[in-house]
C-alpha cells in the first residue's frame, strides 16, 4: 500500500486514565498500530471522518468536537456543537460533507446538523425523538437510537433503533437539512438492530442484531416515496456455541467489500463472512476469538490484509488474516488502552 495512514482510537475519559482520542502512525505491512499521542475529549464514544479525510469528528458530553486532520496526521481541534439531546453514541456523514447526523442511544433521537464548508460543524436543521415501546426485555423497552446512515442514492435517511427493533425511514432534504418519516423496517421482536452497513454499489444493506445476534441482508432500491427492500438472508454472528449473553457489537467490510467481519461480545470473538457481491449473500467462514474483552469495534488496515480489534475492557489486539486457510493469525503484540470504543483509520498527507 502507498501512502501514509492513521488510526484514532475514542476512549471514555471518565475515570481520568484517558484524555479521549489517542492517535497511532499505522504500520500497514506489519498490521500494527504506533502510539503517537492523545487529544483531549470528554467521553469520545464513537469517532467518524469525512469522506476526503479532512476533518474528524467525536462524539462528546458536550455534543460533537470536529478536528482538522493535518498533512502529519496530527488534530487541530476546530469547534464543538451542542445536540440539544442525551449524548449521542453514533455518527455519519453525507458524501458531500454538508451534513451530520447523530444517533442518541440514551434519549431515542436522531439530530441532523449542518456541517460548514470549513468542515466545522453548524446549526442543528432538525431532530425527531422517536416514540413507542419495545418489549419487556430489559435491555430493549424504549426507544434507543443506535444507528443511522444516508442511503447511497441520497434520498432517505435510514435510523436503526434498537429499543423498538425498527429501522425508520425518512425522506431527506439535502437544501434545508430536513427528514419526514415514510417508512419503517421491522425486525424480530427483542433482536435489537444495533448497526447496519450498505455496500459501496447501493444494491444491499446489512443489518446487525445485537441481542439476537444475526445479521439480516436486504436487497436496496430506489422508490419515489419509499425505498425498495427485501430480506433475502438472515445468518448468525457466531459459530453456534455461544452462550445467551453473546452480544453482537459491530460490522465492518474489508477494504473490497468481498469479506464482511462482525465482533461479538461475550466469547469475546470476530466472525467473517465471504461475500458475494452479485447476489449479496454471506457465507460463515470462521469465528474465532481476539484475545481481549469486549470487542467494541474492529478495524481493518487498508491492505484488507491485518485487522485491529478494539477491546472495550483495555486493549488492542492485531491479527493477520488468512483468508485461504479461514484464519485469524496474531500479528504483534496487543497495545494497553482505557476503555477504548471505536477506532477510524484515515489516509493522510494527500
Amino acid at each position: 500500500m502507498t501512502g501514509k495512514y492513521m488510526a484514532y482510537v475514542g476512549s471514555y475519559s471518565y475515570t481520568g486514565k484517558a484524555k479521549g482520542i489517542t492517535v497511532y502512525d499505522v504500520d500497514v505491512e506489519k498490521g500494527l498500530f504506533i502510539y503517537r499521542c492523545e487529544v483531549e475529549v470528554d467521553n469520545s464514544s464513537y469517532l467518524k471522518a469525512s469522506d476526503d479525510g479532512k476533518m474528524l469528528y467525536s462524539i462528546a458530553d458536550e455534543g460533537v468536537v470536529s478536528f482538522r486532520i493535518l498533512q502529519n496526521g496530527s488534530l487541530s481541534r476546530v469547534n464543538s456543537a451542542k445536540i440539544k439531546g442525551m449524548r449521542g453514541c453514533q455518527l455519519s456523514v453525507s458524501p458531500n460533507n454538508d451534513y451530520i447526523f447523530v444517533s442518541g442511544y440514551h434519549d431515542g433521537k436522531i439530530t441532523v446538523l449542518k456541517l460548514n464548508r470549513d468542515g466545522s460543524v453548524g446549526q442543528i436543521t432538525d431532530g425527531v425523538f422517536h416514540k413507542g415501546l419495545g418489549s419487556v426485555a430489559e435491555r430493549n423497552f424504549r426507544p434507543h437510537v443506535s444507528c443511522s446512515r444516508l442511503t447511497p442514492d441520497g434520498k432517505f435517511l435510514m435510523v436503526a433503533d434498537l429499543g423498538i427493533d425498527q429501522i425508520k425511514v425518512y425522506r431527506f432534504d439535502p437544501k434545508e437539512g430536513k427528514i419526514v418519516l415514510v417508512d419503517a423496517i421491522r425486525s424480530e421482536l427483542e433482536s435489537a438492530p444495533r448497526q447496519f452497513l450498505f455496500s459501496s454499489d447501493g444494491k444491499f444493506f446489512y443489518v446487525m442484531h445485537e441481542l439476537k445476534n444475526t445479521i439480516d441482508v436486504y436487497s436496496y432500491k430506489t422508490g419515489e416515496r419509499t425505498p425498495i427492500v427485501e430480506k433475502i438472508q438472515t445468518v448468525p454472528t457466531t459459530a453456534g456455541n455461544a452462550d445467551q449473553l453473546t452480544a453482537a457489537c459491530a460490522i465492518r467490510f474489508s477494504p473490497d467489500e468481498n469479506y464482511l467481519f462482525c465482533s461479538n461480545a461475550g466469547d469475546d470473538s470476530v466472525t467473517m463472512y465471504e461475500r458475494d457481491t452479485e447476489t449479496g449473500m454471506l457465507d460463515l467462514k470462521f469465528c474465532l476469538p481476539i484475545s481481549g474483552d469486549y470487542p467494541k469495534d474492529i478495524a481493518l488496515f487498508p491492505d484488507g490484509k491485518h485487522l485491529a480489534s478494539i477491546n472495550h475492557e483495555g486493549s488492542i489486539t492485531f491479527f493477520r488474516v488468512d483468508y485461504e486457510k479461514s484464519l485469524l493469525v496474531m500479528s504483534g503484540r496487543a497495545l494497553e488502552i482505557n476503555e477504548p470504543n471505536c477506532c477510524e483509520i484515515v489516509k493522510i498527507g494527500e
